[in-house]
């Protein structure tokens, strides 16, 4: 069953529900997922730096293949 078929299916549960202590609890959900936000904004500034300094690499093709890493780093793993 794909995403939008079971999302569908939630939908048509909710408009039947009568039990308003379902319906608080859905809410409740909906509201931490909103807090939650983007995983993004849970990473400190030094995180975020570095995220942003790997993907210029990549842009700038700054980049070595997987083979290569392992044989350097294959005395660690």
């Amino acid at each position: 069953m794909n995403i939008q078929t079971e999302k569908l299916e939630l939908i048509e549960w909710i408009s039947k529900l009568k039990d308003t202590s379902v319906i608080d609890r859905l809410r409740e959900i909906k509201n931490a997922h909103k807090a939650s936000d983007d995983w993004w904004n849970e990473l400190d500034e030094e995180e975020r730096a570095s995220i942003e300094r790997g993907l210029k690499d990549i842009k700038e093709g700054r980049t070595h293949p997987h083979e290569t890493a392992r044989k350097i780093y294959e005395k660690y793993l």
